[in-house]
């Protein structure tokens, strides 16, 4: 762009207020394209919020199409110092009385006599059997460090189901093997061969310290073991998990836990709140204030709001409970659509037929995607709108194609206003330069004259 600091002398004209003003009158469209361009990042930034609340919608959706949203059951142990339950499954309600006589423990065998620090047991074999696993062989030989140390180190590099560990007392030191696991099945044998030292004859001659064995106990009168201090398996979707021999018996409740059930429920009506509020807010038409939302006639946000709202109306097939405002979940009276939550319907509900609660939710067994659970066919329609080709996606890229049509006609308007600023610089420049020679040729005829009146008088 010129930037000619004398234009206007010649002329006498306020040229660079000229320039300006008419430069700003061809800029003049920019007002319009820039006002444009900030509804459309308006617009992109509210749809990014709309989508982030059905991400959200959709979560608390999927979390009331799985089993694991409705089998919310409480635990509790009269005795939690010494048996607990914890849900592993789909389980049921119930009562458990659970007595324990024995617990798992790993056997344990000592060096039966200590050697000094440092002794040397030679060189041998020591053969390993861990219940009813193969044999493991561990050979020590010459350039070997066959120390207990060393040889507890190359025990352990076998990982043959055993740990060995050396201890010392005031007698020397001794070699210390257990088995890594519980249970009576995990019982070993160790067998030392070829040591010809004193040393070796007494550091690995061992003596069981104590038995490996299993937990032992009753649940309802039922006898029951486990090579652990837990049980699986014993009732469907619970684990039974003890740390101490009772003397007497310790009752586990199981009940249904309808809080957290009713929870999941109602964080699916408030996400589903939180898109509608925000949507009927872009949407509508303030007939007081005689403003419009911002997204006021836009057929993609009112395309979405009608799809939200005919699936809250649709019914579920089969169960006591059909639509949602059979368990008391209903718009709410001039709330733009907003949803209300009954909740003594609801409590009922929860207590007295859950089943039929989670099918108006969940089912899915229906054969007829109209007749599935709300839950499951928000949770189809949110992940048709979330998915790459969805609504979002496709919306968000027509507006960055309208921001980027916009910035194109910005970038020509601003082209066009420095190509008329380049122009009448130009144009005032030979203007300022033939005034200026006009002005000189004035001054010397004027000179001149007054010269002639002087040499004639």
């Amino acid at each position: 762009m010129a930037n000619i600091s004398s234009v206007g002398i010649g002329s006498q004209l306020d040229v660079k207020s000229i320039v300006s003003q008419l430069v700003a009158l061809e800029k003049q469209p920019l007002v319009a394209l820039q006002t444009a361009d900030a509804k459309i990042q308006s617009k992109i930034s509210t749809y990014g919020q709309i989508k982030s609340l059905v991400s959200t919608f959709a979560d608390a959706a999927a979390k009331l199409t799985r089993d694991s949203g409705w089998n919310n059951m409480t635990v509790a142990s009269t005795n939690t110092a010494a048996a607990t339950a914890a849900i592993s499954g789909i389980a049921q309600s119930g009562n458990y009385n659970l007595a324990v006589s024995q617990l798992a423990q790993s056997q344990t065998s000592v060096s039966a006599t200590a050697v000094p620090t440092g002794s040397t047991m030679g060189t041998g074999t020591l053969t390993l059997q861990v219940g009813s696993a193969a044999p493991v062989t561990v050979q020590i030989v010459e350039g070997d460090d066959t120390s207990l140390a060393g040889i507890a180190s190359k025990i352990n590099g076998q990982k043959s189901g055993m740990v060995a560990t050396v201890v010392s007392d005031s007698s020397g030191q001794r070699l210390m093997l257990r088995s890594s696991a519980t249970g009576a099945s995990n019982a070993f044998t160790v067998t030392a061969t070829g040591f010809t030292t004193d040393n070796a004859a007494t550091a690995l001659n061992f003596t069981q310290t104590q038995a490996a064995q299993d937990t032992k106990a009753t649940l309802n009168g039922l006898a029951i073991t486990s090579a652990t201090r837990s049980f699986e398996g014993v009732v469907a979707g619970l684990t039974f998990t003890v740390a101490q021999v009772t003397t007497a018996p310790v009752d586990i409740t199981v009940t249904a836990d309808t809080a957290t059930t009713k929870k999941n429920i109602q964080d699916f009506v408030d996400a589903y709140n939180a898109i509608n509020d925000l949507l009927s807010t872009s949407v509508k038409y303030d007939t007081t204030t005689k403003t419009a939302g911002l997204l006021q006639a836009d057929s993609t946000a009112v395309g979405l709001q009608n799809m939200l709202r005919a699936v809250v109306g649709t019914t579920t097939a089969g169960g006591a409970y059909s639509t949602l405002s059979d368990i008391g979940i209903s718009v709410m009276k001039d709330s733009n659509g907003k949803l209300g939550v009954d909740s003594v319907k609801l409590d009922a509900a929860l207590k007295n037929k859950p089943d039929d609660l989670k099918n108006l939710f969940a089912n899915t067994a229906s054969g007829s995607d109209g007749s599935n659970g709300v839950a499951v066919k928000f949770k189809k329609l949110t992940t048709d709108l979330l998915s790459y080709t969805g609504l979002f996606n496709n919306k968000t890229d027509a507006l960055n194609a309208a921001d980027k049509r916009n910035q194109d006609e910005q970038d020509k308007v601003n082209a066009r206003a420095s190509a008329v600023e380049v122009r009448l610089n130009a144009q005032y420049t030979a203007l300022d330069t033939q005034m200026a020679s006009l002005t000189a040729l004035n001054t010397y005829i004027t000179q001149q004259v007054a010269n002639w009146n002087k040499s004639s008088s």
